[in-house]
């Protein structure tokens, strides 16, 4: 992570998390008090920061597809034994049923508790409505596409979420579910196939693999500056003034964050995983920088492994089984924002949730969660379907989405550290006498 006498990574990529985000308040102020200022700033946030904080991402982006294809298939082969497979799949889909539903009634709690939606300025209101109607339009059109009015059309959905006609078209759309379902068949056909041919296969998808991660430190070299140009071409455009009218809203979702990293998951790892959450914290500080920073889980995912491994200890096969599942199936904090935003917009438009109602947005969020795509704002459309079924306004997402980004940096960090939980749950649970060299 360092060398030369340099300070470490994440330290650089904190540093440019707090110049952006400086620059970029300072930019937005300086365009609002001169005339023009405004475009001259957007054209620097578009033309210049928005460029060199893209070719970071998509760096990442490339190497998604290949490393969890290869990762997933390598380590169900070497698992080996169907029936440890399956122990392992179920122990995963366990832990990801059990703490999105602790972190949807977390998020919901918190609303119920504090309602920052109630007596919402209606100034401010028609104002965030007005402003972002054009990004809403675009989420509320893919949420439509997601919707199913039948049973058959239902059906449909859920058959291509998992077995698309065109496997090569969903992965393209960044649909990661067909890319899992298609790694782990790969990696059990794989089991049935003699030791000479199955080992050939496995050292050529390890050899991919290994190629991705030497992508991944390229990437990595250019963190500091492209974290940086991503957050000044958020902040420089809607500056601090929309997170003064957010304000309590961001206030208390970010307090679920915080009741999740401080209370929930360490006691996940003292009880569950037989770990120290400090040290275990201390170990995954680069993937949580790289998950603040990118907001994506599958963009952090390459990190993630590598932290299991290197930093966590854990067994690779256990790693590269259970993370690329974690990466698209495990969304804690993306159950807690939906449960949150749905009560919020609730409260803002005066709609009274009764409690089976309240009970059916905790089950929505789980699933919607689940289905998320591990990329920024993969969960907004599925949110609307959500806000739909239980008669809230879809189109009151428009009041938080110039705030997405802050709030998405947040979850995705809770999303990650919930992945690498999980990991060390399962990792502690296969045993010391399964134990492999990490």
């Amino acid at each position: 992570m360092s060398g030369g006498g340099s300070s470490p990574l994440h330290r650089k990529v904190m540093i440019g998390l707090a110049a952006g985000a400086l620059l970029g308040a300072a930019a937005n102020r300086l365009g609002a008090g001169i005339d023009g200022g405004k475009e001259k700033v957007a054209f620097v946030a578009d033309a210049i920061a928005y460029p060199i904080g893209q070719v970071f991402l998509r760096l990442l982006f490339l190497v998604v597809v290949p490393l969890v294809f290869a990762s997933l298939a390598v380590g169900v082969a070497n698992l080996g034994d169907l029936k440890r497979i399956g122990r392992m799949g179920g122990r995963t889909i366990v832990f990801v049923l059990v703490t999105c539903s602790c972190s949807a009634l977390i998020g919901i709690g918190l609303m119920r508790t504090f309602t920052p939606g109630d007596g919402f300025d209606p100034e401010t209101k028609a104002h965030l409505m007005r402003d972002f109607a054009g990004d809403m339009a675009k989420i509320q059109a893919k949420s439509e596409a997601q919707h199913a009015g039948t049973t058959l059309e239902l059906v449909n959905n859920v058959l291509n979420m998992l077995l698309p006609r065109n496997v090569i078209g969903a992965i393209v759309n960044m649909e990661m579910l067909p890319l899992i379902v298609l790694a782990l068949l790969f990696g059990i056909a794989l089991t049935m196939l003699d030791e000479g041919r199955r080992a050939a296969m496995v050292a050529w998808l390890e050899t991919i693999g290994d190629a991705m991660v030497k992508i991944v430190g390229i990437a990595m070299k250019l963190a500091p500056y492209a974290v940086a140009c991503l957050i000044f071409a958020v902040v420089s455009k809607f500056g601090l003034d929309l997170l003064q009218k957010l304000a309590f809203y961001v206030a208390i979702v970010f307090c679920g964050y915080l009741i999740q990293l401080g209370v929930l998951y360490p006691a996940l790892l003292k009880f569950l995983c037989r770990r120290s959450p400090i040290e275990f914290y201390r170990g995954a500080i680069p993937a949580i920088v790289t998950a603040f920073s990118t907001s994506s889980s599958s963009a952090t995912l390459p990190t993630t492994l590598r932290v299991a491994q290197q930093d966590l200890g854990m067994r690779k096969s256990v790693a590269d089984f259970v993370l690329p599942l974690g990466a698209t199936m495990n969304m804690n904090g993306t159950a807690l924002f939906e449960g949150a935003l749905v009560l919020f917009i609730a409260q803002v438009f005066g709609v009274e949730l009764a409690f089976q109602q309240q009970v059916l947005v905790v089950v929505l969020c789980v699933f919607a969660a689940i289905g998320a795509a591990g990329v920024p704002g993969g969960s907004l459309p599925l949110i609307m379907i959500v806000m739909a079924q239980v008669g809230v306004p879809p189109d009151g997402i428009a009041i938080v989405l110039g705030v997405d980004r802050l709030l998405d940096m947040g979850r995705t960090v809770v999303n990650v550290l919930g992945d690498l939980i999980g990991a060390a749950w399962v990792d502690h649970a296969e045993g010391p006498l399964a134990r492999e060299a990490p």
